[in-house]
C-alpha cells in the first residue's frame, strides 16, 4: 500500500487540500463576479497564497523553535523578543498582507476573506507565536475601522496596516479573568475629550515590546455614569506614545509593564500584566494614561465584539494549523520510520516495515485527517460567509450570513481548539518516544495548541453562548438557518444515492437528534441552571454534527475523481462517519435527560 506515494510539497499546510476547498467546494471564484472582489482572479488569490506560504517558509519556520526556547524577557522595564521576530513581521506588513482584506480605501486589498484566512494559515502553522502580533494587529484595525472616528482612523489604522504600529485587547484583569462583568479599570473624562485610564489588565498579549513604533490598546473600562456590569464598559484606545498632532511619536503614555506571563505554549508572544495611571509616567505632568473613546460611552463591549469574533475565529484557524502541521509531519514520519513487522509475519529477521503500515497508525493518521480537514473547511467555511455578508447586494442574504456566522463562531472557535489539539496529541503517539522530545516539532505544536481551548473564551464560555443564546435567538432563527442548510446538503446526497445517500441518512438522523435535544432543554419549564449545566457535551456533539455536514459536503465535492486527494478525503468522510458521529448518540442521550450530575454535586464532596 505504500510502495509509491506524493510527498507533500510542505509540512506546514496541504496546498493541494486549500485548492479543493477554495476552489471545488467552496468555489471561491464566484466571488470575483461581486462588485467588492472584482479586481480579483483565481490568479492573484494564488498568487498571494504563493506569497504567504514562501514567507511563512522562509520567515516564519525557521525561528519557530527558538522562540519556543528563548522566549521574550524583561530588560530594564521593557519586554525583549527575537530579532527575527521583527523581521517576520516587517515582511509580511511590507507586502501589503496585513491589509489583504481591508477596503481599497485604505489601502487594503479588498481579498476575500476565505481567501485571507487561507492565506494567514500558512503563518499559523510556521510560527502561530511570532504570527499572534499581526493577527492582534489585523483585529485591531478593523474593529476601528468599524467603530472608530475618522480621525482614529487615520492617526492609528494606517500605520497599523503598514506594520508601524501593532495592536492589543486588554479586557482580563488579575481579579476578574474571564468575567467582564467584575472589571473595575476606570476611564476618568478631562476637558479636552480624552479620558485617563486607571487599573490593571491582565493576560495581554503582545502588550509590550519594541517592534515598531507604538502600541495600541484597546482598553475595557468604566467611565462615570454607567450601570454595573457589562453594559456599563466602555471602549477606550490607549496608545503606549503619544501621537502628536503631524502624526509624529509623542511622550510615553503611563502604560506600564509590570511582569511578563510565562506560559506552556505561544511561548514567542509576550503575555503581560499592565498598569494604567501608576504614575510612572504622567503626560502633561497628569496622572492617569491618556485614553480616547471609541464608539458610545457604555458601548464598549459590542464594539470589543468586533475584535473578539474576529479573534475567535482566528484562534479556530490557528488551532487548525497547528493540528494541520503537526498531521502532516507525523504522516511523514509514520511513511519514514521503519519498526516492527505485519502482523501474523513469522520471521524475525524480515526487514521492518514503514509504521504506515500498522493499522492502527493508518487509525491514528485518518482521525487526525478527519480532524485537521474537517476544522479547515469549517474555518474557510465561515470566511466565506463573512465574505458573503460584506458583498451581498439583498437583505436576505446578507442576514442570512450574519445569523449562520452567528451561530457558527463558537463552533468554529471551540471545535478546531479540542480536536486539533486531538490531532497533535497523536502525532505525538505516533513519533513514540521521540514524540514526546524536543528533537521533533510535535510536542512544541501541542503545546502551542494547548491554550486555543482556553484563550479568547474558553469552551465553557462558547458553550453558554452557543446554547443559551445562538441556538434559540430570534425564536430559534439560528438553529433553523443551519437546519436548512444541513437538509440542503441531505438532500443532495440522497439524490447521488449511494454512499453518499447512506451518508446523508446517518447525518439526517443525528441532526435530527439535535434538533429534537435543543428544544428538550429550551422547554419553558427547565431552570436556567439546569438547562445549561451540560453546555459543553452541547457545544461538543453540536460541533461534530456541523463537522459531518461539512464532511458530507466534501464528500459530494469529490464527484466521480479518481486522484489519491479523493480517495483521502471519500475515506477520511467515512472514518468521521464510523468512528466519530456516533460519539454524540450517548451524549443527545445524558442531554435530553436534563441530567443534574453536575449541580448536585456539594463542593465537599471533592
Amino acid at each position: 500500500m505504500t510502495a509509491s506515494y506524493s510527498a507533500p510539497r510542505s509540512l506546514l499546510v496541504s496546498r493541494r487540500d486549500l485548492e479543493f476547498t477554495l476552489y471545488e467546494w467552496l468555489d471561491v471564484e464566484t466571488l470575483t463576479q461581486r462588485e467588492r472582489y472584482a479586481d480579483h482572479t483565481r490568479e492573484t488569490f494564488d498568487a498571494v497564497l504563493d506569497l504567504c506560504a514562501e514567507i511563512a517558509e522562509e520567515r516564519f519556520a525557521p525561528h519557530n523553535r527558538l522562540n519556543d526556547q528563548e522566549e521574550p524577557r524583561v530588560v530594564a522595564g521593557r519586554a525583549v523578543v527575537q530579532p527575527d521576530v521583527k523581521t517576520a513581521l516587517d515582511t509580511v506588513a511590507d507586502a501589503g498582507l496585513l491589509s489583504g482584506g481591508m477596503d481599497a480605501r485604505v489601502g487594503g486589498l479588498q481579498l476575500p476573506q476565505v481567501v485571507q484566512t487561507a492565506c494567514f494559515l500558512w503563518f499559523q502553522a510556521a510560527n502561530i507565536g511570532t504570527w499572534a502580533y499581526a493577527m492582534l494587529t489585523v483585529a485591531g484595525a478593523n474593529l476601528l475601522l468599524a467603530h472608530g472616528t475618522d480621525e482614529q482612523v487615520a492617526t492609528y489604522v494606517r500605520p497599523m496596516i503598514e506594520g508601524r504600529y501593532h495592536g492589543t485587547m486588554c479586557l482580563s484583569e488579575p481579579q476578574a479573568g474571564s468575567s467582564l462583568a467584575d472589571l473595575t479599570c476606570r476611564a476618568e473624562p478631562r476637558d479636552d475629550g480624552t479620558f485617563r485610564i486607571f487599573g490593571n489588565k491582565m493576560w495581554i498579549s503582545g502588550g509590550d515590546h519594541e517592534l515598531g513604533e507604538n502600541i495600541v490598546h484597546l482598553v475595557l473600562a468604566r467611565i462615570p455614569g454607567g450601570p454595573p456590569g457589562v453594559k456599563g464598559l466602555s471602549l477606550l484606545l490607549v496608545p503606549k506614545y503619544l501621537v502628536n498632532a503631524d502624526g509624529t511619536r509623542g511622550e510615553r503614555n503611563d502604560v506600564v509593564l509590570a511582569g511578563l506571563n510565562h506560559k506552556m505554549g505561544y511561548r514567542g508572544t509576550t503575555n503581560t500584566l499592565l498598569n494604567f495611571g501608576e504614575g510612572t509616567y504622567r503626560p502633561g505632568g497628569e496622572p492617569g494614561a491618556v485614553g480616547h473613546l471609541v464608539g458610545g460611552p457604555h458601548q464598549g463591549l459590542a464594539a470589543m465584539f468586533h475584535m473578539m469574533n474576529e479573534a475567535r475565529t482566528g484562534v479556530g484557524a490557528g488551532a487548525t494549523a497547528l493540528g494541520y502541521t503537526g498531521y502532516l509531519k507525523s504522516l511523514t514520519y509514520a511513511r519514514t520510520r521503519a519498526q516492527g513487522r505485519p502482523v501474523g509475519a513469522k520471521d524475525p529477521t524480515a526487514p521492518p516495515v514503514p509504521l504506515i503500515e500498522h493499522a492502527d497508525v493508518r487509525r491514528m493518521l485518518l482521525a487526525q485527517k478527519s480532524y485537521v480537514e474537517g476544522a479547515l473547511g469549517l474555518v474557510l467555511y465561515c470566511g466565506r460567509l463573512l465574505d458573503e455578508e460584506r458583498s451581498a447586494t439583498g437583505g436576505t442574504e446578507r442576514a442570512r450570513a450574519r445569523l449562520l456566522l452567528e451561530v457558527l463562531t463558537p463552533i468554529a472557535k471551540s471545535w478546531p481548539s479540542q480536536w486539533c489539539l486531538r490531532a497533535n496529541d497523536l502525532a505525538i503517539q505516533i513519533h513514540g518516544g521521540y514524540g514526546y522530545t524536543r528533537e521533533y516539532d510535535v510536542e512544541q505544536h501541542y503545546r502551542d495548541n494547548r491554550l486555543n481551548p482556553i484563550h479568547e473564551g474558553t469552551h465553557g464560555i462558547q458553550a453558554l453562548d452557543l446554547l443559551g443564546r445562538k441556538v434559540v435567538m430570534d425564536d430559534g432563527a439560528g438553529l433553523a438557518a443551519v437546519e436548512a442548510l444541513v437538509r440542503a446538503t441531505i438532500e443532495r446526497a440522497c439524490a447521488v444515492g449511494g454512499e453518499a445517500r447512506d451518508l446523508a441518512a446517518d447525518l439526517d438522523r443525528t441532526f435530527t437528534r439535535l434538533v429534537e435535544v435543543t428544544r428538550t432543554i429550551h422547554t419553558a419549564d427547565v431552570p436556567v441552571g439546569v438547562r445549561l449545566a451540560n453546555a459543553s457535551v452541547y457545544l461538543e456533539a453540536a460541533g461534530h454534527v456541523v463537522v459531518a455536514w461539512i464532511w458530507l459536503e466534501q464528500f459530494l465535492a469529490t464527484g466521480d475523481g479518481d486522484d489519491a486527494l479523493r480517495h483521502g478525503k471519500r475515506q477520511a468522510c467515512r472514518y468521521f462517519y464510523r468512528y466519530e458521529l456516533p460519539r454524540t448518540a450517548a451524549q443527545f442521550d445524558l442531554l435530553a435527560r436534563l441530567d443534574t450530575t453536575t449541580l448536585g454535586t456539594d463542593d465537599t464532596w471533592f
